[in-house]
C-alpha cells in the first residue's frame, strides 16, 4: 500500500485506517449477502441491524444515559441550525445563544429567521480567541433553550466546562469535538454533530436528545423538518444515508477498541500536547492566538511572523506529505485538525517538521 498522507484536514477528515480496511473487505459482499450495504433495502433486516447497532453503540459509549434517543439525519449540522428553532422556538419564547465564533454565529443567523433570539454571552470583542466566561452567561426567563458550540473549528477554541442551565434545555453543536473526551451527557438535552470530523464520513448528522424533546414537534413545519417524524420512525422515515451510518458504526467500534472515551481522550491530549509544546517553546516564532484556557484538542490554530512565511510553511509542509494545514479562509493562518482518527505518528511528524522549519527560517 502506498504511504498514507499526514491528514490534518478540518472535515471531511481522517478516518481510522482500521475502519477503512474493514469497510474495504466488506464493500462488495456485506455479511455474505452478495451485496454491498449500499445496495440493500433500508427496510431489510440486515441494514436495520446495523442501524440499531450504531444507535446502541453510541449510547453505550456515553454510559447508557436513560431517556435519550439517537437520530441519524441528513443535511449536516447546518440544517440543524434551522431545525432547532423551528421545532423548539415557540410563541412567546426566546432562543438564547452563546456567540463564541464562526459556527455559533451561523447558528444564530438561522434562528433569527425563525423568531426572537438573544445573545447570552459573546467573545466577539476578543476576536473569538476565547470561549466566553461561563459566569458571564445570562439566560432570559422566557428562554426556549441555550445553545452552545462546543468547539469552534475555525478559531480553534473549545469549552473546558459547560454552563449549568437549570430548567432551560441545553443544546450543543458538537460537530468537531464529539467523542473526543469524556463528558456527562446528562448535562445536555440535545446534542448534534455532522459526522465528517470525528464520527465517520460526510452524509449523516447524529442527534442525541432527551426523548421528550422529540415527541411533539409543531404541526405547521414540513414533515421532514420535524424531529417527531424521525423519532417515531427510528430515523427510517425516508431512505437514510445507509453507507454513512454503517461507517459511523465501524468508527464507534474502533473507539471502543481504543478504550472508549477515556482512552481516546488520553490519546488526544498527548497528540495535541506535542504541537502546543512546539508552539509554546518556539520563543514567539509560532504564535498560538487562542487564550490558553480555551485551547481546542481538535483544531490547533497558530500564526507565524508574516503571511509570506505562512505561505512558505504551507508549501514546504505539502512537499513533506502534510495535508490540510492552511487556516480557514475567513481567518487565515495555520490549523492542524487532530481529530480522534489522526494518528499519534502524524502529530509527532508535524511537531518535528515545525521544529525543523523554525531552525531553517527562525
Amino acid at each position: 500500500m502506498s504511504k498514507r498522507a499526514y491528514n490534518f484536514n478540518a472535515g471531511p477528515a481522517a478516518l481510522p485506517l482500521e475502519v477503512l480496511t474493514r469497510a474495504q473487505a466488506e464493500f462488495v459482499d456485506f455479511r455474505g449477502t452478495g451485496m454491498s450495504i449500499m445496495e440493500m433495502s433500508h427496510r431489510g433486516k440486515v441494514y436495520e441491524e446495523v442501524h440499531h447497532e450504531a444507535e446502541n453503540r453510541l449510547l453505550s459509549l456515553l454510559g447508557n444515559p436513560q431517556g435519550y434517543k439517537v437520530l441519524f439525519l441528513q443535511g449536516g449540522a447546518s440544517t440543524q441550525f434551522a431545525m432547532i428553532p423551528m421545532n423548539f422556538l415557540t410563541e412567546g419564547k426566546t432562543a438564547s445563544y452563546v456567540k463564541s465564533g464562526s459556527w455559533a454565529d451561523k447558528a444564530i443567523k438561522e434562528a433569527e429567521l425563525i423568531g426572537e433570539t438573544h445573545i447570552a454571552a459573546s467573545s466577539e470583542a476578543d476576536k473569538y480567541m476565547k470561549i466566553p466566561d461561563l459566569g458571564s452567561i445570562e439566560i432570559p426567563n422566557n428562554a426556549a433553550y441555550l445553545h452552545v458550540t462546543s468547539n469552534e473549528t475555525i478559531e480553534g477554541t473549545q469549552y473546558q466546562l459547560y454552563p449549568e442551565t437549570g430548567d432551560v434545555p441545553l443544546i450543543a453543536d458538537m460537530s468537531s469535538d464529539i467523542l473526543c473526551r469524556e463528558f456527562d451527557v446528562n448535562q445536555f438535552d440535545f446534542i448534534y454533530a455532522g459526522a465528517q470530523k470525528n464520527l465517520g464520513p460526510s452524509g449523516v448528522t447524529v442527534v442525541i436528545a432527551r426523548e421528550e424533546l422529540l415527541t411533539d414537534s409543531p404541526r405547521h413545519i414540513p414533515t421532514m423538518l420535524r424531529y417527531s417524524t424521525h423519532a417515531k420512525n427510528d430515523s427510517l422515515y425516508n431512505t437514510p444515508p445507509s453507507f454513512s451510518v454503517y461507517m459511523v458504526n465501524e468508527v464507534l467500534k474502533w473507539i471502543e477498541e481504543q478504550g472508549g472515551l477515556a482512552g481516546v481522550e488520553q490519546a488526544n491530549r498527548k497528540k495535541a500536547g506535542l504541537i502546543y509544546d512546539i508552539i509554546d517553546s518556539s520563543e514567539g516564532f509560532y504564535r498560538g492566538p487562542v487564550d490558553a484556557g480555551s485551547r481546542s484538542l481538535m483544531n490547533i490554530t497558530f500564526r507565524l511572523a508574516s503571511e509570506e512565511l505562512e505561505k512558505q510553511f504551507i508549501k514546504e509542509s505539502e512537499q513533506a506529505g502534510f495535508v490540510g494545514l492552511k487556516g480557514h479562509r475567513s481567518v487565515g493562518g495555520l490549523r492542524a485538525s487532530t481529530y480522534n482518527a489522526v494518528p499519534y505518528e502524524s502529530c509527532k511528524a508535524l511537531a518535528d517538521f515545525m521544529a525543523d522549519f523554525k531552525k531553517s527560517h527562525g
